[in-house]
């Protein structure tokens, strides 16, 4: 045999091991990217937190809007409210357009929340303490459209005092 010759009996064993290695450590790259960094604002979907600055804010810049709404509550407080799931920015600036604070928001799911999968149609639950329709950006269409439509009627009966207007009649 050759020198250089070396066993297939060695050689697959040691790419199957290399493999697993690279994996892994793919994985924990993955999951420290995903994670929140200490200095994070964590704010759970479909919920405010209040963020208090160092001095009164003029203005204010929201990196992605569609992750994370911002509003401006009195001189030095804002209020941030999660919309979708991600990690965006807000920076808040005084009159003078200094940066006053450049904030990271990540907007995380609540831990009670239950996805039911039915092939590839998701409906999600919020489960604290029991299971309710929870509307969700990706859910299946036929189980969020009725909800959806629900929950404006609610909002318009609360905004109104009125009866909410009933389908099909």
């Amino acid at each position: 045999m050759p020198r250089n010759f070396v066993s297939p009996a060695k050689t697959v064993p040691a790419l199957h091991a290399a493999g697993l290695s690279a994996l892994a450590l793919i994985a924990a790259m993955t999951l420290e990217v995903s994670r929140a960094r200490a200095d994070d604002l964590i704010v759970r979907y479909d919920q405010a937190q209040l963020l208090r600055l160092p001095r009164p804010v003029a203005e204010i810049v929201v990196g992605n809007p569609s992750i994370a709404d911002v509003t401006i509550q009195g001189a030095n407080l804002l209020v941030i409210t999660g919309k979708t799931f991600g990690v965006t920015n807000v920076i808040a600036l005084d009159s003078e357009r200094n940066i006053i604070q450049d904030q990271r928001i990540t907007v995380e799911r609540d831990q009670a929340v239950v996805n039911l999968h039915r092939g590839t149609a998701r409906e999600t639950y919020n489960c604290n303490p029991r299971c309710q329709s929870s509307l969700t950006i990706g859910d299946d269409p036929g189980y969020f459209k009725p909800i959806i439509e629900q929950s404006n009627a609610k909002t318009r009966f609360s905004e109104s005092g009125s009866e909410p207007e009933r389908s099909g009649q």
